[in-house]
């Protein structure tokens, strides 16, 4: 059977069990266009909370103690759509159909007078009701409504949300103060650490997970950005949006996607990490979107093997390298002093960078070395470089 690569699928609320159809050997699409994953801008060292004592430190025998202490901060997420028009029930996801869910899903719709696109996972970061998930779980949404441990459903509104990284933040307003969690360093994380995963799977309610790191820096091929966090716990569509712990109950991953042949976990599960998450999601909350960086190039590695960095095979017209005098041929070698060694790491580069600002590109052209000042653009919508 061939590999299929798939986003965790949005799932429908309580006990529907619902798995979005996707195309063998493509991303599958919950509710809105795939998103990559993006490099996130300079990370403050305020974002984390300081390294602390595991909770679990004997092998571990229990994970008990660490849902005890993080569970009630994971939310459930369901997302709807108004109905226009439409006979309700009449659209069943292919995975409901014929299993015992089918009726529940049908007198949902019914009752609530929506189509119910799915449901999925969320953490609180703030006890306010501030909630970290992916941009595929709500961005299609027209209502969002967040489930917490003990039963309690609030309605939540879009704060912001990024496509590139597919972080979303989305703010309940709660009568009390919410149980939250903390950022913990994915940087100091290593690669067969225990990690705990959290969330909604197939819509059955909040569940955990254990497992390791399998991988760090993983390029699952979906964009130049891609720096997963690997990892075996299972985690099954529906545990989109949801967090992995350390085992200081410190959230240190997103999780965002599985490898699956069947739609369920086979152990090999990607989240995005702590460093690039939260300034993503301090800036969101702040201002609502994210602004990255744009060179207006396209690049290829492996030219000259002789010349270090990566070569220029074409300009966008009217682009920030075409202003600043960057020539197709020329070979970009480092950018403000730190060495390129491939697209990529280039593309990286700019990303991180604000729009506006200014960087020094150093250049190989034809056997000269020059520094170029360069004003750095704000990124396209849906660019490649």
């Amino acid at each position: 059977m061939a590999r299929r690569l798939s986003r965790l699928s949005v799932i429908a609320p309580l006990a529907l069990a619902c798995v979005l159809p996707s195309r063998r050997g493509a991303w599958a699409q919950d509710a809105a266009p795939v998103a990559t994953v993006s490099p996130a801008p300079a990370t403050p060292p305020s974002l984390f909370a300081p390294p602390a004592p595991p909770v679990v430190s004997s092998g571990p025998l229990t994970f008990a103690p660490l849902v005890r202490m993080v569970g009630a901060a994971v939310v459930n997420i369901a997302v709807t759509q108004d109905v226009h028009g439409q006979r309700n029930g009449q659209r069943v996801l292919p995975s409901v159909r014929g299993t015992p869910f089918e009726h529940k899903f049908r007198e949902r719709m019914r009752s609530h007078g929506e189509e119910m696109l799915g449901a999925g996972s969320g953490f609180v970061i703030d006890p306010d009701g501030i909630i970290v998930t992916n941009t595929h779980v709500v961005g299609d949404a027209d209502h969002i409504t967040v489930s917490l441990v003990d039963g309690t459903e609030l309605p939540a509104h879009l704060i912001g949300s990024d496509d590139l990284t597919d972080i979303a933040v989305i703010k309940v307003q709660p009568s009390h103060p919410l149980p939250f969690v903390r950022w913990g360093d994915s940087r100091l994380v290593n690669i067969g650490d225990w990690i705990m995963a959290a969330g909604n799977p197939f819509g059955l309610g909040s569940s955990v997970t254990a497992g390791i790191v399998s991988a760090r820096g993983r390029d699952i091929g979906t964009s130049p950005f891609d720096d997963f966090l690997q990892l075996d716990a299972p985690i099954n569509p529906g545990n989109s949006g949801g967090p992995s712990f350390n085992l200081s109950g410190q959230v240190v991953a997103l999780n965002t996607a599985i490898v699956s042949p069947t739609g369920g976990s086979v152990g090999i599960g990607f989240g995005i990490p702590s460093e690039i998450v939260a300034p993503i999601v301090d800036e969101l909350r702040r201002n609502g979107h994210i602004d990255r960086g744009w060179l207006g190039v396209t690049l290829t590695d492996g030219g000259d093997t002789h010349v270090p960095g990566v070569e220029i095979v074409g300009i966008d017209r009217g682009g920030p390298a075409m202003k600043a005098g960057l020539h197709i041929g020329d070979y970009i070698t480092a950018v403000n002093g730190e060495p390129i060694d491939s697209s990529r790491m280039l593309i990286r580069s700019i990303a991180a960078k604000r729009p506006a600002s200014t960087v020094m590109l150093h250049i190989r052209r034809h056997r000269e070395a020059l520094s170029i000042p360069a004003i750095v653009g704000f990124r396209p919508d849906d660019t490649g470089d």
